[in-house]
């Protein structure tokens, strides 16, 4: 795929994004106790998730025809193939179902396992983060950058809860108990996509988490990396798409952050 058809692309995406942010807009408050399913331990989904993926992955098949998906819901059979489209189409949806601004919608496709498109929208505040390979990062098509910090004792910080996976949980509250010490603070805001979208605007500094799934940071993680920053697992190499952590951080605390991931996992 040319770098103009994947702008074009990219583009197709925003728009069909914002179009299901629209739906998700207008659904917000409306699900019952009734209409939410457990998954699995803390994992909730209803109606709107559903709906959503369904809507995306429609609209999806109709911009690259042929195209595959994994997706987090499966309303659709999960295939590999050479353009394959990764969705959440719901990131947050805790959030959502108590009525919590920060939940979005995130869309990566990859070209043989290559991701070479990332969408986020986060809903609330209407910012949709956008980027594809060798073309840069995009807040509502306004170029953004990584912040250019150096100091651990600026930087703010973004994080997510374990919420069913506690194996490594006393290392995790150890580095967290040293980030409150040494930082500005840490955030938790509920959508792994996000966190990693803010990072890649400047808003964070840098942003970790474990029990994550790729269709949680597919995209974001193309964003950040266009935005200039860097992405690893807590080893410190690239296999956080289906490794189930992340780390991503601006180029300035790369070391050091990565020094403090490692010497607590």
């Amino acid at each position: 795929m040319t770098q103009t058809e994947l702008k074009l692309l990219c583009q197709q995406t925003c728009e069909i994004i914002n179009t299901v942010g629209d739906f998700l807009r207008d659904e917000l408050g409306k699900v019952s106790n009734q209409q939410i399913e457990t998954k699995s331990l803390n994992s909730l989904v209803s109606y709107v998730d559903k709906t959503a993926e369904e809507m995306l992955v429609e609209q999806l098949s109709a911009a690259l025809p042929n195209s595959v998906f994994l997706t987090e819901e499966e309303t659709i059979e999960q295939q590999k193939g050479e353009f394959r489209w990764i969705i959440d189409p719901l990131d947050g949806t805790t959030n959502f179902l108590h009525q919590i601004p920060v939940f979005s919608i995130s869309v990566a496709l990859q070209q043989n396992e290559e991701t070479i498109l990332g969408v986020v929208l986060e809903v609330n505040r209407n910012e949709c983060f956008s980027a594809f390979k060798n073309g840069g990062a995009f807040l509502n098509d306004q170029p953004i950058k990584v912040k250019a910090n150096d100091n651990l004792s600026d930087a703010l910080i973004a994080t997510g809860f374990p919420y069913y996976d506690f194996e490594r949980e006393e290392a995790y509250f150890k580095l967290f108990r040293k980030l409150i010490h040494d930082t500005r603070g840490i955030r938790r805001l509920g959508s792994a996509a996000v966190d990693l979208c803010y990072v890649a605007c400047g808003r964070f500094d840098a942003y970790f988490e474990y029990s994550l799934n790729s269709w949680d940071v597919a995209a974001g993680a193309l964003i950040v990396q266009e935005a200039g920053g860097h992405v690893f697992d807590f080893s410190g190499v690239n296999e956080f798409l289906f490794g189930k952590e992340i780390v991503a951080v601006n180029d300035g605390l790369k070391k050091e952050f990565m020094e403090l991931i490692q010497s607590h996992f």
